[in-house]
């Protein structure tokens, strides 16, 4: 961690604990990566590889959620135990009608004690089924909380693209199809010169800028794709059912339209410098390890940044200058 410059916070420790520990292999591959190529563990790299990989997806809604839970088993309990002793009761005040028929009664007297416990059954049925309605309304209500809750799990607060955790779970599925034969492309996208940006504007203009390049990249994919807060500055995207060509179209479009846009500071309405990024797009091999595909995503991305910046860069460049070089 001091060699990383990393502040030893209660949440850094924790993280680098599980690094050194050796149990998650996702997080050692994302940490192995970041120090392979030189990326600095700062602050907004930090949380998201806390949020990420360390901090359990327990909120107090999550607490609340359980607790309604048990109360409603509870409730239905109640309400089946009280369903099966009204039957029970009905059942019985049925049979002594018919033994009371058998033992020759007045037909008038037993049809109006058998009319008298139909109407009790009834009424007891309507109350029941108003309980199981309201709970029912209930449930519906906690669903809907879990499956919000859920959402914010996977979801990137600043920028509201897919979070780590979502990105993670997506390329594994779409591994298994690839794997499978079907084409896979990712895009690796970081925005130029953004720390003199920040540095210039703050960090707030900043974050503002990150929202945008967001809003983009989710305009720009296709409907089956995911864009993804990858971190940092750096957004990415998996592109299921795409060959390396059309993934660069995509990402050409993305780096078009990002170098298009006009970008306001909203406390004074003054019109900032533009801002380009330079994207990385690879292919997936079959049976390799989605670490490589990144890693040779990344590779790709630096390359545009080492070739002048504002441009798209495929792997099979970075073939070309690997044996150049």
């Amino acid at each position: 961690m001091a060699d990383q410059r990393i502040p030893p916070t209660p949440a850094n420790f924790a993280i680098w604990f599980q690094y050194y520990a050796g149990g998650h292999d996702d997080l050692r591959n994302a940490i192995d990566l970041l120090i392979d190529h030189n990326r600095p563990f700062d602050s907004r790299t930090n949380q998201d590889l806390f949020e990420t990989y360390i901090a359990p997806h327990v909120s107090a809604a999550v607490v609340d959620t359980s607790e309604r839970l048990h109360a409603l088993m509870g409730a239905a309990k109640e309400f089946l135990a009280t369903a099966i002793a009204d039957n029970r009761s009905q059942m019985q005040a049925i049979s002594e009608v018919a033994d009371q028929g058998q033992a020759g009664v007045d037909p008038k007297a037993l049809v109006a004690q058998l009319m008298n416990e139909l109407a009790r059954a009834a009424t007891r049925t309507t109350r029941l089924e108003a309980g199981f309605a309201e709970k029912t309304r209930e449930l519906d209500v906690i669903r809907d909380s879990l499956s919000k809750s859920e959402e914010r799990a996977r979801t990137d607060t600043l920028t509201g693209l897919a979070n780590r955790r979502a990105l993670d779970e997506f390329l594994r599925k779409a591994q298994t199809m690839a794997d499978w034969g079907e084409p896979l492309s990712v895009l690796l996208l970081d925005i130029d010169h953004f720390k003199t940006f920040n540095d210039n504007f703050g960090h707030g203009v900043g974050d503002q800028v990150l929202r945008l390049m967001a809003k983009v990249l989710r305009e720009k994919v296709r409907s089956q794709d995911l864009p993804a807060r990858y971190g940092g500055e750096e957004l990415i995207a998996v592109l299921p059912d795409a060959d390396l060509a059309a993934c660069t179209d995509i990402a050409e479009r993305i780096r078009r339209a990002i170098a298009e846009c006009t970008i306001t500071r909203r406390s004074t309405g003054e019109v900032l410098p533009n801002i380009t990024v330079s994207i990385g797009v690879a292919q997936y091999r079959i049976g390799e390890a989605i670490a490589d595909l990144i890693e040779r995503c990344d590779r790709a991305l630096y390359l545009a940044k080492g070739d002048g910046r504002n441009r798209v860069v495929t792997e099979n460049e970075l073939d070309r200058a690997e044996a150049a070089g």
